[in-house]
């Protein structure tokens, strides 16, 4: 059965606010808040495959101290360019 976007929006609303850091919890919900109602389809799989993602390579790559995977290189570089404004200046 495929998910209906609306529940898959708020399933991904939930899971970007009930991380395993209070950094991520920040970043992830104010990137969700802001930008989940916009993406296309195929960006939801890709934002729902990030969640995935260890919370610590997250912030590393929020961070630039890691390389981005390619798949999440889009992603990423909007959850970052909106870092700025929930994560202290001196970690992004």
């Amino acid at each position: 059965m495929t998910e209906a976007r609306d529940v898959k929006i708020k399933r991904l609303r939930m899971r970007s606010m009930r991380r395993g850091i209070k950094e991520m919890d920040l970043i992830l919900m104010d990137f969700a808040d802001k930008h989940l109602a916009d993406l296309s389809d195929a960006e939801l799989v890709i934002y729902d495959q990030l969640l995935a993602e260890n919370d610590h390579d997250i912030f590393a790559w929020v961070l630039g101290k890691a390389p981005v995977p390619d798949l999440f290189a889009p992603l990423m570089a909007v959850i970052t360019a909106g870092a700025a404004g929930v994560a202290r200046s001196d970690q992004v």
